[in-house]
């Protein structure tokens, strides 16, 4: 259903010119149909062709273009890329810090991203550092503790740190808060 709206939505204004934004609109939720039906080699023009527009004619909707740069990176990741999703996230967590601070839900979610790629390719201690050190103290800080965000932060630590080979059970610094 989702794919066929937004392949509805994207015929409606396909003949509208590019400085509308509805047309725009369009075309992400077409990206992100794509995305959540497993077809992202089909998601990831669609998204670098909205960032196009979105830096031509929006430049100034600097939070928005870091969330289709995001929807970029996890396309590269499915696409098997994690090298270049990784690159690219690290740069949408620093454009979120910079932008938003630290604490803002953007950001967190930018970083939490940064710490599933940073596991996949095998920087745990880089992961572990990010969630431990950053994320979860200001998750904790702005959502609190039973907050959505930061269970989904603890989860990423505890897998960050069961995978990490230099961690073993007797460890104490894996119950440091």
């Amino acid at each position: 259903v989702k794919l066929a709206l937004g392949w509805a939505a994207w015929k409606m204004y396909l003949g509208r010119s590019e400085l509308n934004g509805a047309r725009t609109n369009a075309m992400e939720t077409l990206g992100a149909a794509l995305g959540s039906n497993q077809r992202s080699a089909e998601a990831l023009p669609v998204f670098e062709a909205t960032l196009a527009l979105k830096q031509r004619y929006w430049s100034d909707n600097k939070d928005h273009i870091l969330q289709i740069q995001g929807n970029i990176a996890l396309c590269l990741s499915k696409l098997g890329w994690r090298d270049e999703a990784l690159v690219l996230q690290r740069k949408i967590y620093a454009g979120f810090v910079a932008l938003l601070g630290v604490s803002h839900e953007g950001t967190i979610l930018a970083g939490g991203n940064l710490s599933i790629s940073m596991g996949k390719l095998g920087f745990y201690a880089d992961a572990i550092q990010l969630l431990r050190d950053k994320l979860l103290p200001e998750a904790r800080r702005s959502f609190g503790s039973d907050h959505y965000q930061t269970l989904g932060l603890n989860e990423n630590l505890v897998e960050a740190l069961s995978n990490a080979p230099e961690r073993t059970c007797d460890d104490p610094r894996l119950n440091r808060h």
